[in-house]
């Protein structure tokens, strides 16, 4: 699938958790899920990304039995209203969870530890041929803020997700089934969020499709002098822009149509540029 993609595409989110830090507890009824899901369709959404797990900083990790209860309802519901044919991955570190997600509809894995919590989750993804998303954390979701340290945050999380795509290919994933995600806020000062979106053209060279998710992220709100969330979708927009014109081809939102307009502005700055004599 990753190897097909000519355009940006925009993974809008949908949380269906009572405690995720921006939209927590706002669609966790089958009813609400279904009418973002589509507001989001009516945006120009891509892919929807579906969690039940809460992976904010600090956050408690929720039981795979809790979180099917959580996702299978909505990924089902989904299936039965939507005439049109919209991916979803499901957001889990667990292979139980991703298993089930898949048999309801689900058609990508977006794992946060790169299947380092759940190495079965990689076997499940070979096996069923699906994509997967690979994304770097330092730490997990409960400690990952407490004082995390990089000597050099860009060549680390290169070597990091390099050594997960090894692990990947090695239980049997197809290269074209592989995508990247830095993990911007997931073990990160404000200072290493920046040195990797200033340097994301470098992790777009390993060749593996690359996610970039900072949506709402808190270290932008700490630069605009915001503490809301909701209110730095301006901020999370001017990041998908940098993002496409540095070849990030996957954009992991909460406001779907202001990410597509800015993906899509940007992608056409991108292939009007030529070099010059």
């Amino acid at each position: 699938m990753f190897n097909q993609l000519n355009k940006p595409l925009i993974m809008g989110i949908l949380n269906v958790t009572p405690d995720s830090f921006s939209d927590g507890g706002k669609y966790t009824s089958i009813n609400d899920a279904l009418k973002q899901v589509e507001r989001m369709l009516a945006e120009g959404v891509d892919i929807i990304d579906i969690g039940g797990e809460s992976t904010r900083p600090g956050s408690d990790s929720v039981s795979a039995t809790e979180q099917i209860l959580r996702v299978i309802p909505v990924i089902t519901a989904i299936r039965k209203q939507f005439k049109r044919i919209v991916l979803i991955s499901i957001d889990t570190t667990s292979s139980e969870v991703a298993k089930a997600a898949l048999e309801a509809g689900a058609n990508i894995i977006n794992d946060v530890s790169a299947g380092q919590e759940d190495e079965a989750i990689l076997a499940l993804a070979a096996k069923s041929d699906v994509p997967v998303i690979l994304m770097h954390r330092q730490g997990a979701p409960k400690t990952m803020q407490n004082n995390p340290y990089y000597d050099d945050v860009v060549s680390e999380v290169i070597s990091a997700l390099k050594n997960r795509i090894d692990t990947a290919l090695k239980a049997g994933i197809k290269k074209e089934n592989i995508a990247i995600d830095p993990g911007i806020g997931f073990g990160k000062r404000k200072q290493d969020n920046l040195d990797l979106l200033a340097n994301l053209d470098a992790l777009v060279a390993l060749g593996f499709p690359v996610l970039l998710g900072t949506s709402r992220k808190r270290f932008m709100g700490s630069l605009c002098d915001v503490t809301e969330p909701s209110a730095l979708v301006t901020a999370t927009a001017v990041t998908t822009a940098l993002g496409v014109m540095a070849g990030v081809q996957m954009f992991r939102v909460h406001d779907v149509k202001e990410n597509r307009q800015a993906a899509d502005v940007a992608w056409a700055i991108r292939q009007s540029v030529k070099p010059r004599r």
